[in-house]
């Protein structure tokens, strides 16, 4: 029996499933990026994965990555192929670090748990929240199920089916991303593995000096362990790349003498022969960001244009830090985050803003800046978060009712927040009538959204917060 590839693939579909959990009940949905280099390099989790990788090989992409698990699963009758390129990820990896100190960050497009975060976030949960509730609903009324049924509904109304479906206007870009990552598999087993994945390019520098290796002690010329290798780690020698290798013990298993293991080495690991990017190559490629370090600040701030976070002050160090994992998106009590396309250009593509008129940012909630893992959005305590100003209400007084048609409408005066409200009203008489008319106390208006989002006045709100 295939004892520790079922043992891998358990701890597969273990990470899997707590990476939906961590995603679909919990808000401290930071909790998993902090074991991610590429997130955190020198968080205490992410170092203790380093350690690892050190000690056993590249053992994250193979037991642990919910993207690889994903990928498994979508290939799991893919022919295997092999490849030249794995040195890509390298420049993958190399390209993400001369962005960043042009000030550019790029990381959030390929980081493999950012990409399933988002997809899970956006797509998965309300996909399937959604599918399920219709098709209870369905079940109990067009069928007449109530007596096995309704009880069982109501219960998970309070637990899986109790998370509120949020709407994302460009879930559907986020899905296609998603859709043909996993879709390369149709070229050949783990192709983003392979040949793209920058966290994989960390994890395979480090596994080049694991101590954990791979030895043949017979081999019968089969080359069932060559042909079957998902990451085609193996060499037609029977040698292996041990860059490559993610330890998922397949080979082991397939050899029809038993004469491959892992095995701590008993003896000086000598050199191997040169496989994939060279370390020259590669730090050649670090040294080199270095040098366009002296470009980063020959741009300005960006021009803020749309409502960022509470506690983001700078949009440039905002763009920096955001990996675009969409965590403050899903933990909204409103779904007033939004993703942006292109409203902040190029750079803040996916980077989260409010958008009033479909969600407000709530007065007593902290959330956003709780579950954020590199901290793009700061951590504040209720307290201090609500103090602090993300934009600033405007009334356009020919589209506002007391103002253009003197009818009574104080809304947004009424939502305010603002213990001392910040949207006021003064008395104004008019056909011998008195009509309170509204207007923004700047000093105390921390341009929270409510009033833009309750304003009844259509198309166009007569109030509207501005950045």
């Amino acid at each position: 029996m295939k004892k520790l590839v079922v043992l891998r693939k358990f701890s597969q579909i273990f990470f899997l499933l707590l990476f939906i959990y961590i995603l679909w009940f919990t808000t401290n949905t930071a909790a998993f990026f902090k074991t991610d280099p590429l997130v955190s390099i020198f968080g205490i989790f992410s170092i203790i994965i380093l350690i690892s990788t050190l000690i056993i090989g590249r053992f994250f992409c193979g037991w642990v990555c919910p993207l690889g698990t994903i990928i498994d699963i979508c290939g799991a009758r893919t022919k295997n192929m092999d490849f030249n390129f794995v040195q890509i990820k390298y420049y993958v990896l190399g390209a993400i670090v001369v962005f960043a100190f042009l000030g550019i960050q790029i990381k959030w497009i390929f980081d493999p748990l950012v990409i399933t975060a988002r997809f899970i976030s956006l797509n998965f949960i309300p996909f399937l929240t959604l599918i399920l509730d219709k098709l209870f609903i369905f079940l109990i009324k067009s069928l007449n199920f109530y007596a096995p049924l309704y009880d069982f509904y109501r219960l998970l109304k309070i637990s899986i089916l109790g998370v509120k479906i949020y709407y994302f206007p460009h879930s559907l870009i986020t899905l296609s991303f998603f859709v043909i990552v996993c879709s390369l598999v149709i070229i050949t087993k783990r192709f983003w593995c392979r040949i793209i994945c920058p966290l994989g390019a960390i994890y395979s520098v480090i596994a080049k000096f694991s101590i954990l290796e791979r030895r043949v002690d017979k081999c019968v010329n089969c080359m069932k362990c060559k042909i079957n290798c998902r990451m085609s780690a193996i060499k037609e020698d029977m040698s292996y790349r041990k860059s490559e290798c993610i330890v998922c013990l397949d080979c082991v298993y397939d050899c029809p003498v038993k004469g491959t293991k892992f095995t701590w080495p008993v003896k000086p690991i000598k050199p191997k022969a040169k496989d994939s990017i060279s370390r020259k190559d590669f730090l050649f490629l670090i040294a080199s960001s270095f040098l366009l370090f002296g470009f980063k600040g020959v741009e300005g701030e960006a021009k803020k244009k749309l409502i960022r976070p509470p506690g983001v002050t700078g949009e440039r160090e905002f763009l920096n830090k955001c990996i675009r994992c969409g965590n403050c998106m899903k933990v909204c009590p409103t779904n007033g985050l939004q993703p942006a396309i292109f409203e902040s250009g190029l750079a803040g593509i996916w980077a989260p803003h409010l958008v009033p008129e479909i969600g407000y940012c709530e007065y007593s909630c902290n959330l956003c800046g709780n579950s954020c893992p590199t901290g793009a959005i700061p951590k504040l305590n209720l307290a201090q978060k609500k103090e602090q100003k993300i934009g600033l209400a405007d009334i356009n007084k020919d589209i506002c009712l007391p103002w253009s048609q003197n009818k009574e409408c104080i809304v947004c005066e009424e939502h305010c927040p603002i213990s001392t409200k910040a949207v006021k009203t003064y008395d104004e008489i008019f056909d011998g009538k008195k009509i309170k008319k509204p207007y923004v106390d700047a000093s105390l208006c921390i341009g929270c959204g409510i009033c833009q989002n309750k304003c009844p006045t259509r198309p166009f709100r007569a109030i509207k917060v501005l950045p």
